[in-house]
């Protein structure tokens, strides 16, 4: 600690909007120019923070101050009491199974033979529908929809707005139009599983689609019927991965980016934002940008060639016309 060892705080605050008693972090350090000017009494900061000049605050240093932080936000989280009781309002059919210390809110919808762990929340309007089964200790935020036979883990969070085995967008071409395929598989999301707001995870054609332990998919994600998303692999939002495509353990999705249908990621693979993968990528820990996808030495040099395109077009344009009168010199 460098500073007050007496300091107090009650309360946690964007080093930027700092005040008296709150206790703030440093980690990018685009933001390092607030720390000289901060009202924060205490800031988290890492051990390889260098100061250009003297600060009001006291410091904490720790090896990683946003995963600190995140340690203390999940702590201060975990002193809400969690609601529980089922609303008078919600309907429950009566062979569902319902497990102990559970909150089910008004005009939730738990339908035939469904199947909700101990411990679990189930806000207002969410829908669990026949046959499917909720794990312990998990969230559904309202105007969540699990449709029938699908399978959510323990320790998972969805969302508002999230649906879970929606059909597949699978459509056969015939005389009239397009025949639908049914789609008669499921979802299985594992365990601690976190999906943002309004995204959607398809079922199957036939099996299952999955979305392994530890994923964390951001809002408006969309993952296709038959993929797999491997454990620990994280994607922001608008990302979207089409039919059969399996991504490896521990990737990294940015946000707008999409992957084509069947095709294989490797574990630990970087896909950067707006990033088009139109087919495997079987070397793991590679990182790839730009659409088609590709590693970022030929994106950049491609991109350095695309910028001069206009000049170069006016090159090629004034040689053409020097050649055609050469030519007709020659001729003549």
């Amino acid at each position: 600690m460098e500073g007050d060892e007496n300091a107090k705080v009650n309360k946690m605050a964007k080093i930027e909007y700092g005040e008296p008693g709150a206790i703030s972090f440093l980690s990018n350090p685009k933001y390092e120019h607030y720390i000289y000017e901060t009202q924060s009494s205490v800031v988290l900061v890492n051990d390889s923070l260098k100061l250009e000049k003297p600060v009001s605050t006291t410091l904490i240093r720790v090896p990683n101050a946003y995963e600190s932080v995140a340690k203390l936000l999940q702590m201060y989280a975990s002193m809400t009491p969690k609601k529980q009781g089922i609303d008078s309002l919600a309907f429950i059919h009566p062979t569902a199974k319902i497990g102990k210390d559970v909150y089910i809110g008004a005009f939730a919808y738990i339908g035939e033979n469904a199947t909700v762990g101990d411990g679990t929340q189930i806000y207002p309007h969410a829908v669990v529908c026949d046959e499917a089964k909720i794990g312990d200790n998990t969230i559904l935020y309202p105007n969540v929809t699990i449709y029938h036979h699908c399978v959510v883990g323990n320790n998972c969070i969805l969302h508002g707005g999230v649906v879970i085995g929606a059909d597949g967008f699978g459509f056969a071409p015939g005389p009239q139009g397009y025949d639908k395929i049914p789609q008669i598989g499921i979802v299985t999301i594992e365990d601690n599983v976190e999906i943002g707001a309004n995204t959607c995870v398809d079922r199957s054609t036939m099996g299952s689609t999955y979305i392994r332990k530890g994923v964390k998919l951001d809002n408006l994600v969309q993952i296709a019927h038959n993929v797999e998303v491997g454990a620990n692999t994280v994607m922001s939002a608008q990302s979207g991965i089409a039919g059969s495509t399996k991504v490896g353990q521990w990737c990294m999705v940015g946000g707008q980016a999409g992957i084509t249908g069947h095709a294989h990621i490797a574990d630990k693979v970087q896909i950067g934002a707006q990033c088009g993968v139109i087919g495997n990528i079987d070397e793991s820990g590679t990182t790839h940008i730009g659409s088609p996808a590709m590693e970022p030495k030929g994106f950049f040099k491609s991109m350095a060639v695309m910028k001069k395109l206009p000049e170069m077009y006016k090159e090629m344009a004034a040689m053409k016309r020097e050649i055609e009168q050469l030519k007709k010199q020659i001729t003549e």
